[in-house]
């Protein structure tokens, strides 16, 4: 009969840690701009719908920024993304006639 004792199991566990933290390091560093990115357009969504109710209108948004991919923390490019402008065409023809609209348009300047 094999017996394990504490200490062995939190020995090994501690091992099998160390011996695989290149793994778990590469998954935090990969994970974790996908987690922000979704964060970030989750709270964006929520402001929102907030926004929507408080004026009783449809928020339709056209947003033009930069954004930056990022590999293990380290950005890579950067490019210029503009929300497509057919689906804010689409969000114009789906709202209701007699809901009004609030179209919210962002152009930062400087990015060229």
């Amino acid at each position: 009969m094999i017996r394990i004792t504490g200490q062995a199991l939190g020995t090994d566990l501690l091992s099998f840690i160390v011996s695989n933290l290149w793994i778990i390091l590469f998954l935090f560093f990969f994970m974790t701009p996908i987690i922000q990115r979704y964060t970030l357009n989750s709270a964006r969504k929520n402001v929102l719908i907030k926004l929507s109710r408080k004026r009783g209108s449809q928020i339709i948004t056209l947003i033009h920024r930069q954004e930056t991919i990022a590999f293990l923390g380290i950005p890579i490019s950067r490019y210029i993304d503009i929300e497509d402008s057919e689906e804010v065409l689409r969000a114009i023809r789906m709202t209701p006639p007699n809901t009004p609209i609030d179209l919210i348009i962002h152009t930062p300047g400087g990015i060229a």
